[in-house]
């Protein structure tokens, strides 16, 4: 399939990845740099998705957290996360309690997205 919006194809290629990563670039760096993951996991040695990613890493590190995290609020993966009840729980649990969260990030997917919230600035670790 197609996704028109940015001519991203569903097809294994990951050049539709990458036109969109580029356009969102400019003013979503972590909207892109999600994309460019995406673009990475189907071909992990394509060069124009590692320099994408780190012009992202770059322009994430150069912004304000409060910046970082407004920008992540537009990402619909990090709204996803935020959304999920479950994990809405497990971070108020963490923020609670430090020896739940280490037992909440031994589960991989709870890990993964607890990971993608300190990444884009949403959720900070002290």
């Amino acid at each position: 399939g197609i996704n028109a919006e940015y001519g991203v194809s569903t097809q294994s290629t990951g050049k539709g990845y990458l036109r969109k990563a580029a356009l969102l670039k400019i003013d979503k760096p972590t909207e892109a740099k999600s994309v460019y993951e995406k673009a990475l996991e189907i071909d992990p040695n394509n060069m124009e998705a590692q320099q994408g990613y780190q012009h992202c890493m770059n322009q994430m590190r150069n912004l304000s957290p409060e910046e970082r995290a407004k920008n992540a609020m537009k990402d619909p993966e990090i709204q996803q996360i935020l959304q999920d009840p479950a994990m809405q729980v497990i971070l108020e649990q963490m923020q609670k309690d430090p020896t739940a969260a280490q037992e909440h990030l031994k589960n991989p997917q709870v890990a993964e997205k607890f990971q993608k919230l300190v990444q884009s600035g949403i959720v900070s670790i002290r």
